[in-house]
Order: C-alpha cells, then sequence, then structure tokens
C-alpha cells in the first residue's frame, strides 16, 4: 500500500475537538480537506502526523496549542475608544468583527472586553492557546 510522504497531495476527513470534547471544527458533510503534506497549508502537528498513513487509515492525533494555532499574542490585543465604533456595530463579547489595518488588509477581530470609553478588540486567532485533538481518516493521495 501507497504511503504518505511530504509533498504529496491528500485529502482527509476530520472531526476537530477541545479538550472538554466539544467539536470546533469538522468536515463531516462536506468534501474531504485536500492539502499538500510539508507545505504549511495546515497547522503543523497535524501535518507533521500525515506522513507514513495508508488509504483508509484512521487515527486520533493530540495536537499542543504550540503546533496549532500557538500561544496567544498579548501584543494582538488593543484598545479603541467606543466613540470610533459606529453605533450599529454589535459590542457583545465573543462577536467576530473585521477591521482594516493602515496597510488596507482586512483582519478578524473578536470583542474581548466592553467598558463606557474603550472597546478591547483581540486579534488572536480564537484556537490560540489551546490544545486540540483530530480524529482523521485519510480518504486519497494523489
Amino acid at each position: 500500500m501507497t504511503q504518505v510522504k511530504p509533498g504529496d497531495t491528500v485529502r482527509i476527513h476530520y472531526t476537530g475537538t477541545l479538550a472538554d470534547g466539544s467539536t470546533f471544527d469538522s468536515s463531516e458533510g462536506r468534501d474531504p480537506l485536500e492539502f499538500t503534506v510539508g507545505s504549511g497549508q495546515i497547522i503543523p502537528g497535524l501535518d507533521k502526523a500525515m506522513p507514513g498513513m495508508e488509504v483508509g487509515e484512521k487515527k486520533v492525533v493530540e495536537v499542543p496549542c504550540d503546533e496549532a494555532y500557538g500561544q496567544p499574542d498579548p501584543n494582538a490585543r488593543q484598545a479603541v475608544p467606543r466613540a470610533e465604533i459606529p453605533a450599529e456595530i454589535p459590542l457583545d463579547i465573543g462577536t467576530q468583527l473585521q477591521v482594516q489595518t493602515p496597510q488596507g488588509q482586512v483582519m478578524p477581530v473578536t470583542v474581548a472586553e466592553v467598558t463606557e470609553s474603550e472597546v478591547t478588540l483581540d486579534a488572536n486567532h480564537p484556537l490560540a492557546g489551546r490544545d486540540l485533538t483530530f480524529a482523521i481518516e485519510l480518504v486519497s493521495i494523489g
């Protein structure tokens, strides 16, 4: 049987869960995820688990946060004067918004804190600092 090696294009079905068992993402009901092994297209911890797998093989991969979305960066949190945010924008804690950087890039942020005068926006990935578990099945190679 052919085994996955770096540089192969593979397709996998997966379910990603957190330490409490809740699912944060899954390919269920969708096409398998396709990527090139070793190319940096997916998180490192999952990428490293692929070599040696065979089509039809299933396994569970534990990915520590440092091999997933990393540690939260305190510099990625920024307080913005509340008056600078249009009134129609919802500011509930956990709300995902998009902001434009001075360079014109669109960046996803999460409302982390709201006071009378300021809104703290967090640009860290929502899964930063979290250990992840993936149940994967190799659907195809090539």
